[in-house]
């Protein structure tokens, strides 16, 4: 299977090592960095998270910003090792509650554990938060999560007229809270990737959402958990679905292509009122994922023009307009605009009060960047920029520009439509209350709008 196994910094620090077989050679860590540091592809592509080097195979995933990597000799499945990776990543976090180079540092006794029970020389044995608790025996020392950076502006769980901090969920779901007392808590997540490509003109081409529903548990005893979804939910295209529900599109107004379940989810009522019945496991686990293909409104829109304004100089106008409730606030919006490759300087002009706008010109892709600190929804912003070419420009210009993408991500938020009605505790005593946070968050995984 694999020969080794470790963690990277951002530096290429090497954190978290280990060794399985002996196969290849100690200094991997760094070959490995150095490569991926110094990888030529095109347009500043970054490394694949497979390539061999040397007779090595290298294979990798980047997870709150550190390299989680195996090196083998031997022709192994890439996607195995790959979800071997992240689900390594994720036991790691559920022990340590957040997963960062601190975190790891202060913890590599309990990481070092961890490694142990999960690969045995080379070879995985399990990934399960619950059965690892019968052989981890090493408590964790907490971060603090407070003095760390955010890990995405949704980091706010809603309520009602509750509101907790996203550092609420960053806690090991083995250790206890201060004085033995132990949070009886329950976070779902609602986390929803659209892809968008808009023509010229504006019309949408192709849309998509790949959602999720994300549940990490506190609870104690492990209790059963009834999570209500849309009662007027239709899945699949037919009359029917892969899992014998009877949908049907066009029914109600959410209508998802396809989706599957986590193991521990009983369907015996989702047919019949829309309620999954489950037993969450101890840690994070996605207790449903689906897709949806059918039309649904876009969060924003783009538009861009680009026109010569002489013979040497050219210009672009770029427009972003937020088709939502004002209520709500997209956060770290990024806009990105290939440019034609003789393109030698450029001159930016916003709009006036712009406040948290960033612009840049990245030479060695010749691209276009525009970064927003927040957009309101029903509100609309605009860049002009001004290109200096190297030769003249020609009527081809617009097709050797763009197209221009878009990054974002936008809390409390859900393009499909899908809501959680109600989540439902089996409870033991009617003293005992946990607390339920939901959130709802939307990124962009593909926006495209062509010029």
């Amino acid at each position: 299977m694999i020969c080794q196994f470790f963690v990277l910094s951002q530096r290429g620090d090497n954190i978290v090592f280990r060794d399985y077989r002996g196969e290849v050679q100690k200094g991997s860590a760094e070959v490995f960095f150095r490569k991926v540091k110094f990888w030529k592809g095109d347009e500043g592509e970054e490394a694949p998270p497979v390539f061999n080097l040397d007779g090595v195979n290298y294979i990798h995933v980047k997870v709150a910003g550190l390299l989680f990597v195996a090196t083998t000799r031997v022709n192994v499945s890439p996607s195995l090792v790959l979800e071997l990776l992240q689900r390594i990543a994720r036991v790691i976090k559920d022990y340590l509650g957040v997963l960062s180079e601190e975190s790891l540092r202060k913890n590599f006794v309990l990481v070092y554990e961890l490694l142990d029970e999960v690969i045995d020389f080379g070879y995985p044995q399990t990934t399960s938060t619950e059965v690892l608790k019968s052989y981890i025996f090493n408590e964790p020392i907490v971060v603090d999560a407070a003095r760390l950076p955010p890990l995405g502006p949704a980091a706010i769980f809603v309520h009602g007229s509750k509101r907790m901090p996203g550092t609420a969920v960053t806690k090991s779901v083995v250790a206890n809270e201060p004085g033995g007392k132990k949070r009886e808590e329950i976070f779902v997540d609602i986390i929803e990737k659209i892809s968008v490509t808009f023509s010229s003109s504006g019309y949408i081409l192709t849309s998509e959402i790949d959602g999720t529903i994300q549940m990490k548990s506190y609870l104690t005893g492990n209790p059963e958990i009834r999570l209500a979804l849309n009662e007027e939910l239709s899945i699949g295209r037919g009359g029917s679905s892969a899992y014998g529900f009877g949908g049907s599109a066009g029914v109600g107004p959410v209508v998802l292509d396809d989706c599957n379940f986590h193991e521990t989810v009983h369907l015996e009522n989702f047919d019949l009122d829309r309620t999954l019945t489950l037993v969450p496991p101890d840690g994070e686990f996605s207790v449903m994922n689906y897709r949806m293909t059918q039309e649904f409104k876009p969060p924003f829109r783009v538009n861009a023009v680009i026109e010569e304004a002489g013979s040497f100089k050219a210009e672009v106008i770029l427009k972003v307009r937020a088709d939502f409730s004002p209520t709500i606030t997209a956060n770290t919006i990024s806009v990105h605009m290939p440019l034609p490759t003789y393109t030698t300087r450029v001159s930016y002009e916003l709009e006036p009060g712009a406040i948290g706008q960033i612009t840049d010109f990245k030479e060695a892709n010749r691209k276009l960047e525009w970064n927003l600190k927040k957009i309101v929804g029903g509100s609309e912003h605009t860049l002009r920029a001004k290109l200096t070419l190297s030769q003249e420009s020609h009527a081809n210009i617009m097709r050797e520009a763009g197209p221009v993408s878009m990054n974002f991500t936008i809390p409390m938020y859900n393009a499909s439509r899908l809501q959680v009605r109600y989540l439902q505790i089996a409870k033991k005593s009617k003293t005992h209350n946990p607390y339920r946070w939901v959130r709802y968050v939307t990124h962009a995984n593909s926006y495209v709008a062509r010029l």
